[in-house]
């Protein structure tokens, strides 16, 4: 039994047209988020392997390897959940004000996180995550799937810019995708992730 397994797709292949070709849909879950899958349950088989054989000798790359596939896990799985056939608008209620009071406004956060997402450099992602540190919304990057993001936060809201996300349908033309992504970002989901993140004490730091 596989510890990590592909989720499905909560709508159809097609249902984020126009905004995303049923093509690339096709092949970013079913073969790319696969990869990624296949890839964190080989990193873990190998590491217990090595722990039997007690031969460590590739451990950097074997960690690092789960890193990578283990957070492109992570991430699809979420931006497939953030994204709906009835997207796009504005969020309400407590993220609405989170945004207002964080970010001054929600145009100003989505100004903000589409600059972030259209300047990775290379391949990586957008991504609006909770700090429990200082137990507010942040907008941060990630160059491939793992780097550059601050350890300890929980992704609300990501937008894959690796080229395959994008490329069939506009080209190198990666702000025009990130501007059509609004469309179809479901707030919904976004609000329920931001709640639970909120109410979570996962650094022990306070009692509420």
């Amino acid at each position: 039994m596989s510890t990590y397994e592909l989720p499905d797709l909560p709508y159809d292949y097609a249902a984020l047209e126009p905004a995303i070709d049923q093509r690339i849909m096709e092949l970013h879950h079913d073969k790319h988020h696969q990869g990624y899958v296949d890839g964190a349950n080989a990193a873990l088989d190998t590491l217990e392997q090595m722990r039997e054989n007690g031969d460590y000798g590739d451990i950097k790359g074997v960690e690092r390897n789960l890193a990578f596939n283990l957070s492109g896990h992570v991430n699809h799985t979420v931006f497939w959940e953030n994204m709906s056939p009835d997207g796009g608008g504005e969020p309400g209620g407590e993220l609405a004000d989170a945004l207002d009071e964080h970010f001054g406004g929600f145009d100003q956060f989505k100004s903000h996180f589409s600059a972030a997402a259209k300047g990775v450099e290379g391949s990586g992602w957008g991504f609006l995550v909770y700090d429990h540190v200082a137990d507010k919304p942040l907008v941060t990057v990630a160059e491939n799937h793992q780097n550059q993001t601050p350890q300890g936060v929980t992704p609300l809201l990501v937008l894959d810019v690796w080229e395959h996300a994008y490329y069939l349908q506009y080209e190198n033309g990666r702000g025009e995708y990130v501007d059509s992504f609004w469309d179809v970002v479901n707030w919904d989901d976004v609000a329920q992730r931001y709640d639970q993140a909120k109410n979570a004490d996962v650094l022990g730091q306070h009692s509420h």
